[in-house]
């Protein structure tokens, strides 16, 4: 029997790949997204809300009673949805500040407890898809970049709360080539170009090898790996810029 998991922001660049990379390893995918839209890679699309989720308890019971009928068994779960809601110190919003919070971290903590008892029956492990921002942020990126240094937090304090029971862990992407960084970047190739140049592997990220390190956490061959953090940047994390 195929094994089971469970992703959400299935429908981004970053969930789509993963989606892509499990199914074609075998994984029956059940993928979460606020977006109602179609996921070739997916054996089931739930339409979910995950701010939602963590801020109204009459949709929380919905969802768990609706989880429970459509997923009674999991054996991997991936913390991938995110938000990104840019402000400086002074420009941050409360509304802001919240949603990114309870996208980013709240949700991951509130999933793992629904699904606990069904990982730990399966001895399954979760993975939480944190950010190179967690370790070197910039300008305007406080909430974000908050919101997975405590996600790291998260995962550390969770592996040794769960004693192996379930194992977690999570990967720490730099850039990665999706159409949200390119919308970023007003889809400018030289604005892009520059950012390939600054990795030392003179190119950014694909969505494809965040997928594959994934399924390699996700397996029992590696299962002393536990509360470990792996960042995939290309480099960029031993860079030190010096003046032109």
């Amino acid at each position: 029997m195929a094994k089971k998991v469970l992703i959400t922001g299935v429908l981004g660049g970053i969930g789509s790949g993963l989606a892509k990379a499990f199914k074609e390893n075998g994984y029956h995918v059940t993928g979460l997204d606020i977006r109602k839209d179609t996921c070739d890679h997916c054996d089931r699309l739930i339409h979910f809300d995950l701010n939602r989720f963590c801020t109204d308890a009459q949709y929380r019971l919905e969802m768990n009673a609706k989880f429970k009928e459509e997923i009674p068994e999991l054996h991997v779960l991936i913390n991938n949805a995110a938000v990104q809601l840019l402000g400086s110190v002074k420009e941050i919003e409360l509304n802001d500040w919240n949603e990114t919070l309870n996208v980013n971290l709240t949700g991951a903590l509130l999933l793992s407890q629904l699904f606990l008892d069904r990982l730990e029956e399966v001895h399954g492990c979760i993975i939480n898809i944190a950010s190179i921002h967690q370790q070197l942020t910039k300008k305007r990126f406080v909430s974000y970049a908050t919101s997975k240094g405590a996600l790291i937090a998260l995962t550390k304090s969770m592996s040794v709360d769960l004693q192996g029971r379930v194992r977690v862990n999570a990967i720490s992407p730099a850039a990665i080539d999706t159409k949200m960084l390119r919308d970023g970047f007003d889809n400018n190739e030289e604005k892009v170009q520059q950012l390939n140049e600054l990795h030392p592997m003179q190119r950014i990220g694909k969505p494809a090898e965040v997928s594959k390190l994934a399924l390699l956490l996700a397996e029992d061959e590696l299962g002393f790996i536990n509360g470990a953090n792996i960042n995939i940047d290309g480099g960029i994390s031993n860079v030190l810029k010096d003046l032109d």
